[in-house]
């Protein structure tokens, strides 16, 4: 099994004893992302946003793009929650997008509002 770990600076670093992203063969797994940096702030979207974009710097340092996600699971703190956030996502899986779970969860690392992880294949 040939297992690569991903690491992009231009998103934030783990906090926690796990890696941003493993690449194994030609499957990359991207651990589960957060805005900390905005979160709390009230807007989701914006928090949405931000994690996909950290995601999409991930990707590329894997030398892949968003139309290389099969899969992803999001994670939300309230789902009345899911319409802006389903919308921020929307604009970056426009065309043929991943298979997907969204579910409420009674609580997110440093009380965010939302994580979201990917599963890319090259």
């Amino acid at each position: 099994m040939a297992k690569r770990i991903i690491y992009s600076d231009k998103a934030p670093m783990p906090i926690g004893p796990y890696s941003q992203a493993v690449l194994v063969n030609d499957t990359l797994y991207v651990s589960g992302q957060i805005a900390l940096e905005i979160a709390g702030k009230g807007d989701i979207s914006a928090e949405t946003h931000a994690i996909l974009q950290n995601i999409g710097h991930i990707l590329k340092a894997a030398g892949l793009n968003y139309s290389h996600v099969v899969k992803s699971s999001i994670f939300l703190k309230d789902m009345n929650d899911f319409g802006k956030v389903n919308e921020a996502y929307g604009t970056y899986f426009s065309e043929n997008p991943p298979a997907r779970e969204t579910v409420q969860v009674a609580r997110l690392p440093k009380d965010v509002n939302v994580e979201i992880s990917v599963v890319a294949v090259k």
